[in-house]
């Protein structure tokens, strides 16, 4: 055993370990006070539009998406929702140029709808001081409200990754 191993009374690998579990106990609490005081409103709402959507044949694509973010939106803390060609480096129909013009479609009929709710939830949090954090998330939510199409959701550490890894600085 070396002096520098004698000095430290635990391994970089112990010390990653305590860290990660600190950053999942956060957020597993703040996925809790998130699911317990609103967001399980939004969360349902997306869902909601994601059935109406899955009624027809043609809005199967937005109900998928709807139904990806309704899960973002229910438990929000430690991941991050991502552009599907930034993740994988390659395009698909949500990232082409189809799937702008979903989200001009999904904007125009639901998208809308479901930013204002965000936006109205964000402001009731932040008359709170405690709930500016859930204010944060809920305006992040209500953007990608606007375009899901072409979006997935990964955890944030994986999402770091595929930024820089893409990174061409």
């Amino acid at each position: 055993m070396n002096l520098l191993e004698q000095a430290l009374p635990y391994s970089a690998y112990q010390i990653n370990s305590i860290q990660r579990f600190g950053e999942y106990r956060m957020k597993t609490i703040g996925n809790i006070i998130w699911f317990l005081f609103g967001g399980v409103f939004m969360g349902l709402a997306w869902w909601f539009f994601g059935l109406l959507a899955f009624l027809t044949i043609v809005g199967i694509p937005w109900g998928r998406a709807c139904f990806v973010m309704g899960n973002f939106s229910f438990f929000p803390f430690g991941q991050e929702a991502i552009s599907r060609d930034e993740l994988t480096n390659e395009m698909d129909i949500g990232t082409s140029p189809l799937g702008v013009i979903g989200n001009v479609i999904w904007f125009l009929f639901a998208g809308i709808w479901l930013a204002i709710g965000h936006i109205m939830s964000a402001v009731a949090c932040f008359i709170t001081i405690i709930g500016i954090p859930f204010a944060i998330q809920h305006l992040k939510l209500a953007v990608i409200s606007l375009a899901p199409i072409g979006k997935t959701v990964v955890d944030k550490r994986e999402a770091e990754a595929a930024r820089v890894r893409n990174y061409k600085g």
